[in-house]
């Protein structure tokens, strides 16, 4: 590890525990390059996570974390920055995490633009308890709760997140870990809510009841499937047929949440005096 980084982390709980050959441990890194890169306080930062693999990050992270229920790691951070909407809340969560039980928190948050940084590691499975399929798991693809394939479609996360109200989106994996760390940079510096979908790899639920290989050919699925944007816009629609937008997806500023309430809140004391 960069010795700069090693104060991100609570070393003593190093090596993590995830499987070898998953794409979490590259993601973790890359949020705290961000977090490190952006300048911000690290006594002021906070990051809240929820239930599953993706969830175990801030167990490592060295800042004031907190692992709470599964699906309710969105609700817990918006009680956080309302409440002291100076710190840097983070909120580390995966795809079932975050769009299963989670999913009702997810689209209000993005709606009341409150200024989160979302991190979704998408590794399309329900990889810690299970292997079971998940909002995000592409239709066709085996789990153990779709041992033929699953028949349902998958949210493209990027878009709900877009039309739900987020301001800031973007999508990165972790080949593209570069990418991914500038993205969330770009995600802190947005006041509002930013939603960075990571995608992993998960070479022991997923990648191995669909043949896809060892984690290596999986990192080698992501740099092919996945297009950037920019250049995405000047090919032909038949060249992204079975490929995937990376990159900064949606970047519209809107009234955050927190100084919307701050300024009601001073205009009914300011009533009250009159």
């Amino acid at each position: 590890m960069r010795p700069d980084l090693q104060e991100l982390f609570r070393m003593e709980k190093l090596p993590h525990i995830w499987c070898p050959g998953c794409g979490h441990g590259i993601i973790m890194r890359a949020i705290a390059e961000a977090i490190k890169e952006s300048g911000i306080d690290m006594d002021k930062t906070v990051i809240v996570s929820g239930i599953g693999c993706s969830s175990r990050a801030p167990g490592y992270m060295n800042f004031d974390t907190c692992h709470t229920i599964h699906g309710r790691a969105l609700a817990f951070a918006t009680g956080i920055k309302l409440a002291n909407p100076e710190l840097n809340v983070f909120v580390i969560t995966g795809d079932g995490d975050a769009t299963a039980i989670g999913g009702n928190h997810f689209i209000h948050a993005a709606r009341r633009n409150i200024d989160l940084n979302v991190i979704l590691f998408n590794n399309n499975i329900y990889g810690m308890t299970g292997g079971q399929y998940s909002p995000l798991t592409p239709t066709g693809s085996k789990a153990t709760t779709s041992p033929y394939g699953n028949v349902e479609r998958n949210f493209d996360i990027p878009t709900l997140a877009i039309a739900a109200g987020a301001s800031y989106v973007g999508r990165g994996t972790a080949y593209h870990d570069k990418l991914l760390k500038d993205l969330i940079i770009a995600g802190i510096n947005n006041k509002g809510f930013s939603l960075i979908e990571a995608i992993s790899m998960c070479p022991t639920s997923f990648g191995r009841r669909n043949k896809l290989g060892n984690a290596a050919k999986m990192l080698e699925l992501q740099k092919t499937a996945a297009i950037n944007v920019k250049a995405a816009q000047k090919l032909p629609p038949e060249k992204l047929e079975g490929k995937f937008l990376i990159g900064e997806l949606h970047n519209k500023p809107a009234p955050e949440f927190t100084e919307e309430y701050d300024k009601l809140i001073a205009k009914l004391r300011k009533e009250a005096e009159q």
